[in-house]
């Protein structure tokens, strides 16, 4: 029997992004429609996690009893930087701490790519008397703000990046100039886990529009822990990977990053004005919600404010007359899964 997780949504923090930039090339008239903005033309998300807790399976396999997927921005952004956010004043250790698990209790950590509001929580301020295992400059939108010191947030973890994305943070190579921090790109180093998965299609190949990689997913896909598996998902970044594993409940549960960070993003051409390739990001997005509506997999988007999960459903015309597919919200009885909020709910 394979290794199976009950998984819990944990909601790390609200905060709000500018809509021209979350749906590039898509005009307001249409993403208005469904989606509404703030007076300063801002759209709400969330940011979305995901707590496995293993149940059976496995024969045995040594492995983590618990999984972290994705981590949040964390506590170290600076009034300015989360007045120009919005972001709620709450972490993915708030959310754990609801859920009844301490961040000593996380045996592997997985982020699916180093940008702050996805791995900024990989550590966080040092409190008075803890001694800082990195001290170095403080991350900011704006300008300098000196250097602070920071503490790994789960102890006991092992962090799972793609190699690429990592030199890339390291490198900086991002169309935004402020988002792979030092103080948590740098400083998670010692415990990182590079994972060397294939890419979808082979390096300096430009696929046709609905082209599909030719080699199946479980020949790309790389098992990091038992049951937990993580394949390429480039695009918005070019070492963004994806999460999938087993629920308790039977089914596969796939984390969709930020190549699809909505439910509002699964249209072909709704790729975000961040993408390093928004051509990338379109077909990347396409063969990923037909292996999901292939194999009846639940998805869970990275940043939708809303219904945490959602099934894919395969539609007529679309991308090259095709067809493309819809999202549609998985109902609660169905998935079986907690969802862990603030008090005024999602």
């Amino acid at each position: 029997m394979s290794v199976r997780y009950r998984h819990t949504v944990l909601r790390a923090g609200k905060f709000r992004l500018d809509a021209g930039s979350m749906f590039g090339l898509i005009p307001r008239a249409v993403w208005s429609r469904t989606v509404p903005a703030d007076e300063h033309g801002r759209v709400e998300l969330e940011q979305n996690c995901l707590l496995l807790e293993r149940v059976a399976g496995g024969g045995g396999a040594p492995g983590p009893e618990r999984v972290l997927i994705e981590v949040g921005s964390g506590d170290k952004l600076d009034a300015k930087g989360r007045g120009l956010l919005a972001m709620e004043g709450r972490t993915v250790v708030d959310a754990l701490g609801q859920a009844g698990v301490s961040p000593e209790g996380i045996g592997a950590v997985v982020v699916s790519h180093l940008h702050f509001d996805h791995a900024g929580a990989l550590t966080r301020l040092a409190q008075p008397g803890e001694r800082p295992e990195w001290v170095g400059p403080a991350n900011s939108f704006g300008g300098p703000r000196g250097e602070h010191g920071v503490v790994a947030t789960f102890p006991n973890a092992q962090i799972y990046v793609q190699r690429r994305e990592l030199a890339d943070a390291l490198a900086n190579r991002s169309v935004m100039t402020r988002t792979y921090f030092a103080d948590h790109v740098q400083a998670a180093r010692p415990r990182l886990v590079v994972v060397d998965s294939p890419a979808p299609f082979a390096a300096g190949q430009v696929p046709d529009r609905g082209q599909r990689p030719a080699a199946p997913l479980e020949d790309r896909q790389t098992e990091i822990v038992p049951g937990v598996f993580v394949f390429c998902a480039p695009g918005h970044t070019w070492g963004q990977q994806a999460v999938w594993f087993e629920s308790a409940e039977g089914g596969g549960v796939c984390f969709v990053p930020d190549v699809m960070p909505t439910a509002w993003h699964a249209g072909a051409a709704y790729s975000l004005g961040y993408d390093v390739e928004p051509y990338t990001s379109m077909i990347t997005r396409g063969w990923l919600l037909e292996e999901a509506a292939a194999r009846g997999w639940r998805v869970v988007p990275a940043h939708h404010p809303g219904a945490a999960e959602w099934r894919v459903e395969r539609t007529g015309g679309g991308l090259a007359g095709g067809g493309w597919y819809e999202l549609r919200e998985a109902p609660a009885v169905e998935a079986k899964a907690r969802t862990v909020s603030d008090a005024r709910g999602v």
